[in-house]
């Protein structure tokens, strides 16, 4: 289990990001999701090579918000089974704006990897 320590990504949300906000960015993409679901998610996503504990989760969680980049969700009603306490957060559209902007630049970073042969290119 290997911990990430979150270190704050620029003072205005540019990127690069750390992979912990880059995560939780991508896992609010397609839907508004509770902590939880958050962290089961980038577990998932990551074949368990990324875990979140709930003190980084959370932290990191309130620096988005403050930066603008996510938001916690108040009309989100709980599926059937679930707690209702849960807080359930959402990319704002300035998130999902750095969350491209990343996604850009890592694709170019890889681009040039496969460039200099450093990788090899995916066949499919």
């Amino acid at each position: 289990m290997k911990r990430v320590k979150v270190q704050e990504h620029g003072p205005t949300g540019e990127t690069p990001l750390t992979p912990a906000v880059f995560s939780i960015l991508l896992a609010l993409v397609e839907c508004d999701k509770h902590g939880y679901a958050i962290m089961k998610e980038i577990a998932a996503r990551t074949n368990g090579k990324l875990r979140l504990g709930p003190g980084t989760l959370y932290g990191c969680i309130q620096r988005m918000i403050a930066t603008g980049l996510i938001r916690e969700c108040n009309d989100v009603v709980p599926a059937p089974g679930e707690i209702e306490r849960r807080r359930y957060y959402s990319i704002t559209p300035y998130g999902r704006q750095i969350a491209a902007s990343e996604a850009q630049r890592l694709s170019s970073l890889v681009h040039l990897a496969h460039k200099l042969r450093l990788i090899p290119r995916a066949t499919g």
